[in-house]
């Protein structure tokens, strides 16, 4: 069976953009090059993915077909880095830009609308006709006035619509700039004559329509602000993402050990990481041990051993020793440039709802500039008297009515903002599509750790055992002493309990960990040992019901741990990943909603159930 050449793909950065209408006639132009299988053009990143066969065009006939229908394109290579695409999709300059010009709009066009809509009201009507009669010193009066305040919205925060709406126009594409500048114009250019010449119109014709024309303006540009922003705050959790990465690697060079920057870092490269640094690349360990903090990857609290074989991903960070490792994938082949890679071409996948609205898009402007000019012609002749007026309004209405051309630009911002929301909060979209696959589910499966739970251990239980003389604060103050000098994990909970507490920690004398068991210390003259049951037992420390109260405390997801100070059990301690306080409620309102809850994690059994049980969730 013959089998298919495999598609190649080439993205092109697409200028003037501005409408779904603009998205249809892209995709049919590129689509119509010989050679090309297929086009996919998104509105909001601005970008065209063309697949190609082995003998598809080459990007200049691409480029070429885009620029006959009047449209601007450049060669953009996904190679060149996920920060790429976030600069791209949130460029400072377009809102900077957009917020001067809608300030500079919106501080003529206040004005303008307290004019021409304040000479409606008798007593301000009357007031401004005192100030400034019609057959005054100013040729026009108020009207003049409009003429003045609305120009320059019209041409200089508006000349964006006449630039790429004169040339949609040109090339008989008409989108949604040009409605915007046929609207405008109509309405600036009817009242301009009506202004200058009004003896050229019926009688009671010769109406002002300027404050539409600057009202037009404004609200487009702050509609087009709006969008910019929320193409921003979609992009920020990719952002953060970036942030991960680290800017440096200290690497094993003919010299010794430097720092050398990211991008120079090569595969067989051997790393060092020290404590507290982030880990570069994605790598194996072959030298040293140490925890390694993986909770951005895996949502999982606590840091996670690693020590020689063991695999590390860049972005992670190192918690406690030093360790070397090998550079196995470097670049944008990392585990964490790979996530970053497919929440970017998430937003940027169009699901089929947005394709259905793109095809809707593609007639909508003729279709629009049809029904206008229908609309003119019926007013006129069949419309009451000043009948060209009622015509002009009625037709101006049409076209700025569609101006928005809301169907096309609401589904693309929407998936951005939902994509970008989500990965912001730990969900990741493979693929846009996925967002309408997400309204038809019925069950939804839960993570137990940073999702059910806080993901992050606390020390939640500590009950000083039967006879002891110590206090609970004096039992905890040397606990924590003793785990100050720990690089277990579980060891920072108990620390962190007692900085909660402000207890003042006294000086460790000896500490000695024991793998596997705890450890053994000597704090302030009494000698500690801290672990498992069975550490407890091996050395000889006696348990009555501390035993049960243990295995209690497991059966509730926790781990205990034993406390003995100079050979007597002085407490039971436990340590878990706590509950958030907005799960059950949070659960409930999702079971509300018809949806089937599970749980799923690699914990034990009983502490899975224990956490289940706490919830509300059943199948875990």
């Amino acid at each position: 069976m013959a089998t298919s050449a495999p598609l190649k793909e080439i993205d092109l950065e697409i200028e003037g953009m501005s409408c779904a209408g603009c998205v249809a006639r892209i995709e049919r132009a590129l689509s119509g090059v010989p050679g090309v299988r297929g086009a996919n053009v998104n509105l909001q990143t601005h970008l065209a993915r063309v697949d190609l066969g082995d003998d598809g065009p080459k990007s200049a006939e691409l480029i070429l077909a885009v620029a006959n229908i009047g449209y601007d394109a450049k060669v953009f290579s996904i190679d060149e880095g996920a920060a790429n695409d976030i600069a791209r999709i949130t460029d400072e300059a377009e809102v900077a830009g957009l917020k001067r010009d809608v300030i500079f709009a919106a501080l003529f066009t206040l004005p303008l609308v307290a004019i021409a809509m304040g000479r409606h009201l008798p007593a301000f009507g009357d007031w401004l006709d005192q100030l400034l009669p019609a057959g005054g010193i100013v040729p026009g009066g108020w009207t003049a006035v409009e003429f003045l305040l609305a120009s320059p919205v019209l041409f200089w925060s508006g000349r964006r619509f006449f630039t790429s709406g004169g040339r949609e126009l040109r090339h008989f594409a008409p989108g949604m700039n040009a409605l915007v500048l046929l609207g405008s114009s109509a309405a600036y250019g009817y009242s301009l004559v009506a202004l200058l010449a009004p003896g050229l119109f019926p009688e009671g014709t010769a109406g002002s329509y300027f404050e539409a024309a600057g009202v037009i303006v404004t609200l487009i540009l702050f509609g087009r602000l709006l969008e910019a922003l929320a193409k921003g705050r979609s992009a920020s959790a990719i952002r953060s993402l970036l942030d991960q990465e680290a800017r440096s690697a200290r690497v094993l060079g003919e010299d010794g050990w430097i720092d050398q920057p990211l991008i120079k870092v090569k595969i067989s490269d051997k790393i060092e990481v020290r404590p507290g640094e982030r880990i570069p690349v994605d790598g194996d360990v072959y030298e040293g041990k140490s925890n390694v903090d993986e909770s951005m990857m895996t949502g999982e609290p606590l840091p996670i051993a690693k020590t020689i074989g063991d695999e590390v991903i860049g972005g992670t960070v190192n918690t406690t020793g030093t360790f070397r490792f090998t550079a196995t994938r470097v670049g944008r082949d990392t585990f964490l440039s790979g996530i970053i890679r497919m929440v970017a071409e998430a937003q940027a996948t169009k699901p089929e709802i947005q394709k259905i609205a793109d095809r809707i898009a593609g007639v909508f402007v003729p279709l629009v500039l049809l029904l206008s000019l229908i609309t003119f012609v019926a007013w006129l002749v069949l419309g009451p008297e000043p009948a060209l007026s009622f015509a002009f309004v009625a037709t101006v209405s049409v076209l700025l009515i569609a101006c928005p051309c809301a169907m096309g630009l609401a589904t693309p911002t929407a998936i951005m903002v939902a994509t970008g929301k989500g990965a912001e909060l730990g969900v990741f979209f493979r693929k846009g599509n996925a967002l309408e696959s997400l309204a038809k589910a019925d069950t939804i499966l839960l993570d137990k750790t940073g999702t059910i739970t806080l993901g992050v251990p606390s020390l939640t239980d500590l009950i000083p055992a039967d006879g002891t003389e110590l206090k609970e604060d004096e039992i905890l103050a040397l606990f924590a002493a003793a785990e100050s000098r720990s690089e277990h994990p579980i060891a920072r909970a108990v620390v962190e309990k007692a900085k909660e507490k402000d207890l003042h920690l006294p000086d460790v004398e000896s500490f000695e960990a024991l793998p596997g068991f705890g450890l053994k210390a000597v704090v302030d003259g009494k000698t500690l040992l801290i672990g498992t049951e069975r550490l407890m037992r091996q050395e000889g420390i006696r348990l009555d019901t501390e035993g049960s109260v243990a295995e209690r405390l497991a059966n509730e997801g926790k781990t205990p741990l034993f406390v003995a100070v100079d050979g007597r059990l002085a407490a039971l301690a436990a340590v878990s990943d706590p509950v958030k306080e907005s799960t059950p409620a949070a659960i409930k309102a999702l079971e509300a909603l018809g949806l089937q809850i599970a749980m799923v994690t690699g914990d034990k059994t009983a502490t899975a159930e224990a956490v289940g049980q706490k919830v509300g969730i059943h199948q875990v």
